[in-house]
């Protein structure tokens, strides 16, 4: 049998409890009221038209060779173009009595020769920060029977509401021909139908099926139980090897909350040689110039290490039915390769306490960021996920309310993986978002929002002990954050900091085929980096429990169920190419 570590904590009660009540929860949220604060850059207000953003830096001249930043993209029978300059037609206030309203463009310069597929809306909250794609055919494609695209046949009204300060506004959805699709909605001021040369849609061998997501604007109707609803969309499939293409348009209806769309689509490369990717050279002026500073918490005492410093200083590998560890040389190449992670091997600290104790504190000095470098939304944009390794993951910190508490053993495990991803656009080299992963999962956020410390290099805070990633300093609650129940992750600045522009490793990035990037041994390694902690007995979240008055004891209780599952038991983690996101996309919350 596999061994494992085992803490003897007490017997764990929070089963068979009664059945918390929502007057048990607002007396709890009255009690135990906090706020999980944050850093925020954006005011609290913007005109009805926000001004454009920019990155802090120009953008530097990006190494040449193939299509990458090139202003224009292939998708097989298509050429697409970014737009990014816009016209307002119409706006709205948010129907939750806030000052935020919502703004409705048309883009503008159109070349000649390329054609609209849709609209684009955002809040006015934040600076104008979007783009659409316009599209035209390409001589690629061999005589067609039918053109790649088409004019609509007419539209349907989706909805029409009228603005105090900025009129009437109505939505159109574009009526396909036979054998295409829609690609976004229209928005006029006048409740004549727009004219069909305003917008094409494409063939439906050319597209891919797409989903709603951010919900921008909710609007009730005063004469019907109709509710008016707008989304930002993305392609259904997303990952490496998906090929959906995100337009930049919007949706909007009066009668689904379905997350896939049937009357729009998202475009779809068959571009089989993704050459808007960036080449190797690309990659490293990529990373040079927009790869963040890691800041660790003040009293972080689990710091990070290079992979080799971890096995050079004594890690070991385990196999299932041997007590005894074998070593590990610097370059994992007697790790086993391949498989899946069956239990059948795992990693653990050194033996000898003393060896033991310095590998848990890593080493900053030699540590260094792996970076995985992969086509994301059809190749139109390159995600660099920048993977961080410590040694070691602290114990938790547990938040009731105005009652914090450091746990002594619960969330500890061997082996921390954590990473971020740039999110970059392969029209221009720009940097687009940057997604934080935090333990289970995780939230992108967009450049306007991020805080940089030099040029266009952004910040990372890393969370005490946990190492969980986030844009800002502060305390953030996972968990019921609306009732300050849940795993503190507490990030901050110090002098421990991690370079990712200058220490850093390229270890894989499949699109570049052989002759690419040389992926080192230890990555091939899938089983888990940390043998399997389990806690039994009394726990430290009764104790917890025990701390708080007793009329709230038994409601309370049944709110640890909102706890991460790695409070109560954690087995070490696998590494980066195990993870979901290697060849998916993010997953946020």
């Amino acid at each position: 049998m596999r061994r494992q570590k085992t803490f003897d904590c007490g017997k764990l009660t929070l089963k068979n409890k009664p059945s918390l009540s929502f007057s048990s929860l607002v007396m709890v949220s009255e009690m135990f009221s906090c706020d999980c604060f944050g850093w925020n850059s954006v005011p609290e207000s913007y005109p009805s038209e926000p001004e454009p953003f920019s990155l802090p830096a120009p953008l530097p001249q990006w190494p040449q060779g193939g299509g990458f930043a090139g202003g224009r993209i292939s998708l097989g029978s298509l050429e697409v173009l970014k737009i990014r300059k816009f016209e307002k037609v119409w706006s709205s206030k948010s129907s939750h009595g806030k000052s935020q309203g919502f703004v409705f463009y048309k883009p503008l310069e159109i070349p000649d020769d390329f054609f609209c597929l849709g609209h684009y809306c955002q809040s006015n909250d934040q600076p104008l920060r979007g783009h659409v794609l316009v599209a035209r055919e390409t001589s690629s494609e061999p005589e067609a029977e039918s053109p790649a695209l088409k004019k609509p046949i007419n539209y349907s009204l989706i909805w029409s509401a009228d603005s105090p300060h900025d009129g009437s506004g109505y939505f159109w959805l574009p009526n396909p021909p036979l054998g295409y699709k829609a690609m976004g909605i229209m928005v006029t001021t006048k409740p004549d139908e727009p004219e069909v040369d305003k917008v094409r849609c494409v063939r439906a061998d050319l597209t891919e099926t797409c989903e709603t997501c951010d919900l921008l604007l909710s609007m009730n109707s005063k004469f019907s139980k109709k509710s008016f609803k707008v989304w930002n969309t993305r392609p259904c499939e997303r990952g490496i090897w998906s090929r959906g293409v995100s337009i930049g348009t919007f949706f909007c209806s009066t009668y689904s909350d379905n997350k896939q769309v049937k009357e729009i689509a998202c475009l779809k490369n068959l571009d089989s040689t993704l050459h808007a990717m960036p080449n190797i050279d690309q990659i490293h002026a990529l990373i040079n110039h927009y790869g963040p500073t890691v800041y660790f918490h003040p009293d972080e005492i689990y710091l990070p290490s290079s992979v080799q410093w971890f096995f050079k200083n004594g890690a070991l590998v385990y196999s299932r039915g041997s007590e005894k560890g074998k070593e590990i040389d610097s370059e994992g190449s007697n790790l086993p390769s391949g498989g899946t992670n069956d239990g059948a091997f795992w990693i653990d600290l050194p033996s000898e306490s003393d060896a033991r104790n310095n590998v848990k504190k890593g080493d900053i000095e030699s540590a260094e960021v792996y970076v995985h470098v992969k086509p994301a939304l059809g190749g139109t944009f390159t995600d660099i996920a920048m993977w961080v390794f410590c040694p070691f993951n602290g114990p938790g910190i547990l938040q009731v309310g105005l009652v914090k508490i450091e746990m002594k053993k619960i969330g500890e495990h061997v082996g921390d993986w954590e990473h971020f991803t740039l999110r970059v656009s392969n029209f221009t080299g720009e940097l687009w978002c940057v997604f934080f992963s935090q333990h289970s999962g995780g939230e992108w956020v967009n450049a306007l929002n991020l805080e940089f410390i030099e040029g266009n290099k952004a910040v990372v805070y890393s969370s005490r002990h946990g190492h969980a990633s986030f844009p800002h300093p502060g305390s953030y609650l996972q968990g019921a954050s609306k009732l300050g129940i849940g795993a503190r992750n507490e990030a901050g600045r110090s002098k421990l900091t991690l370079d990712s522009s200058r220490r850093y490793k390229v270890v894989a990035a499949e699109y570049l085929g052989e002759g690419g990037i040389a992926e080192p041994s230890w990555l091939q390694y899938m089983r888990e980096w940390g043998p399997a902690i389990v806690y039994e007995s009394r726990s430290e979240i009764d104790k917890l429990i025990d701390m708080l008055p007793v009329y709230v004891r038994l409601s309370v209780v049944n709110l640890f169920e909102l706890f991460p599952t790695e409070l109560y038991g954690e087995e070490g983690p696998i590494g980066p190419k195990g993870k979901a996101n290697w060849e998916g996309d993010e997953k946020c919350y």
